[in-house]
């Protein structure tokens, strides 16, 4: 895509690993400018649901590609506090894509570059004249990287399985802290070092560490940035 389409309207990218907080500001934000969402994560994790549906196995990075292709999606606004609704086909399947499994599947499938070449141009397709916020990992140095604003959303380890701890304890799913530690222990290892799109900050990106601050305070930074 040439560099006039991808800088025609406002765009703001929101990267970091997963339990950052990427999800809840990124919806803040849109709601709050009235901007289009995208949830990149979210495309990566529906590839995979859509392959298993279809019997593709996940090392398979053709046949995966052709189903990233495939893809009949819609992202809708939630109620504060939720992840954003996502429909495949129709389907509502915003509960299936957020469980560990699936977070773990995407993480697999993410480095492929046959996938990430399949899900670019439609990652770019969701940005409109009125703005966007692209929330994912690769938002702002691969799919968007001259938006006009950027920020990096990180948090300790520690802190990100606590969370979703309570998340998930809230559902009523018995979990283990430890085990979860592990899990995004293992899965920043995975998109930090995978050779295609690693997860890391753009050199013009704003990072904030959300550990010790409110979903209030970090909104506002980011709030800020764009005002």
């Amino acid at each position: 895509m040439s560099k006039v389409s991808m800088t025609q309207s406002p765009v703001l990218t929101i990267d970091g690993p997963s339990g950052a907080g990427k999800g809840s500001i990124a919806q803040l934000v849109a709601k709050a400018l009235g901007w289009s969402l995208l949830d990149s994560g979210a495309l990566y994790r529906l590839t995979a649901l859509s392959a298993k549906r279809q019997n593709v196995s996940l090392d398979d990075e053709q046949a995966l590609a052709k189903v990233a292709e495939g893809l009949v999606v819609e992202f809708l606004p939630s109620e504060f506090g939720e992840p954003v609704k996502v429909l495949l086909n129709g389907d509502d399947v915003t509960n299936e894509i957020r469980t560990e499994v699936a977070g773990n599947d995407a993480s697999k499938i993410a480095p492929l570059a046959g996938v990430r070449k399949a899900l670019l141009q439609r990652q770019r397709d969701f940005s409109t004249e009125t703005g966007l916020v692209a929330d994912g990992r690769d938002m702002g140095t691969v799919v968007f990287p001259q938006a006009e604003y950027k920020v990096f959303m990180t948090a300790s380890a520690e802190e990100r399985a606590e969370r979703r701890y309570n998340q998930l304890k809230t559902k009523g799913e018995d979990v283990s802290i430890a085990a979860l530690l592990k899990e995004i222990e293992e899965r920043d290892a995975r998109d930090m070092g995978r050779k295609n799109a690693p997860l890391k900050a753009a050199s013009d990106a704003e990072v904030i560490d959300t550990t010790r601050f409110s979903i209030e305070e970090v909104l506002a930074q980011v709030m800020s940035l764009i005002h």
